[in-house]
């Protein structure tokens, strides 16, 4: 069957869904997510980050959806058209999702651990306010111990529900869960239980925030100034494909491989999580692609490599051309004339125009 999502038609399978098929044709399309995650099954349709309009619903019924639809749990249909970055509608409408994930997170970005690679501060910046309308109290949440290995900051979580997929269809000995309602709503154990299951930790790699972060790497680095490298070791629980996060030749931490989403490709244990740390331990295969627009990609690449389309649309609106060979006659820089200086720094006299003379001449002659 056919879709078409901005302009762009495509065909999928029956049985996709919005958000899978505007995945299919490239991330300028495809719509944020901040719950969806495609190999845990039954999520989405919780944070509404992925809203769409749909201005005809197929073929035989080109009738528009009246509301915004979520792409995450929306079939498409053969025929269906759907807007997404096109619609002034869905763009205002993801304002106002961002300002409501916000009205209760603490905004500690400077000191979070996930800062560099928080899905919620790539959904603010690109879709967010700059100013809030929220004038009440942040909600705050007791302290909750879930052992030695996760450490849970309830004040930044979203509740998007990932990391009880992954506790049941994971670990399959879920012990944490969401416990109250409406705005008291939060992740706990309802007895003090720590999380401890050989799988547990894979609930850090799944969240979008940093809500759930690794305790073994609490406050060691910025991930911008690691070097992650993509390894494998032979491990009779998971695959033993990792990623490993080095700061010189020491490992700081260790995480599961994830796609150009965000999304975990193989879920590995706590022992090849938090146990092993050393190089040895591991088959180091080469660097991780790291999308160039990301913070990760800083200082890790030559001059000699394709400079960021990320960074070429924002000269652009600079109206400045990013190369690193530019003709800068461009710029039409025009030499101030010489009363500009008199002005500017008149104890320096008849000296300091003349010394400005001599470096025009001293130029000229290069």
């Amino acid at each position: 069957m056919k879709v078409t999502i901005d302009n762009i038609t495509i065909e999928v399978e029956p049985g996709t869904t919005i958000l899978q098929a505007a995945r299919k044709i490239g991330p300028e399309v495809a719509p944020p997510a901040m719950c969806y995650y495609e190999p845990l099954k039954a999520s989405g349709g919780k944070c509404r980050a992925c809203l769409v309009k749909v201005t005809a619903g197929s073929e035989k019924d080109p009738r528009p959806m009246p509301k915004l639809v979520p792409s995450c749990i929306t079939q498409v249909q053969d025929g269906m058209i759907v807007e997404n970055t096109v619609n002034e509608q869905v763009l205002e409408t993801r304002k106002g999702i961002v300002e409501f994930l916000l009205l209760n997170h603490p905004l500690d970005c400077p000191i979070c651990d996930q800062a560099g690679e928080c899905h919620l501060q790539d959904f603010s910046f690109q879709h967010g306010v700059q100013q809030t309308r929220y004038e009440e109290e942040r909600r705050t949440f007791e302290k909750q111990d879930l052992g030695p290995n996760i450490q849970l900051h309830m004040t930044r979580c979203i509740l998007c529900y990932r990391c009880v997929f992954t506790a049941d269809q994971i670990t399959g000995k879920r012990v944490h869960g969401v416990l109250n309602r409406g705005d008291h709503a939060e992740i706990s154990t309802y007895i003090e239980k720590a999380i401890d299951n050989d799988f547990s930790g894979n609930v850090i790699d799944v969240c979008p925030v940093g809500a759930l972060t690794d305790k073994t790497y609490r406050f060691k680095n910025r991930v911008w100034f690691t070097k992650p490298v993509d390894a494998h070791c032979d491990c009779e629980k998971c695959s033993g494909k990792v990623t490993l996060w080095y700061r010189g030749d020491e490992v700081i931490r260790v995480t599961a491989r994830k796609n150009q989403w965000g999304e975990v490709l193989d879920f590995i244990c706590n022992t090849c999580r938090f146990e092993r740390k050393n190089t040895a331990d591991w088959t180091i295969e080469g660097p991780t692609k790291v999308a160039r627009h990301s913070v990760i990609s800083a200082n890790k690449y030559g001059a000699n490599k394709i400079v960021p389309e990320f960074a070429r649309r924002l000269a652009a609106s600079q109206y400045k051309d990013v190369h690193e060979a530019r003709d800068t006659s461009q710029l039409n820089i025009k030499q101030l004339p010489e009363e500009r200086f008199k002005a500017l720094i008149p104890p320096a006299g008849e000296s300091a125009v003349a010394g400005i003379r001599s470096i025009q001449n001293w130029a000229e002659d290069k």
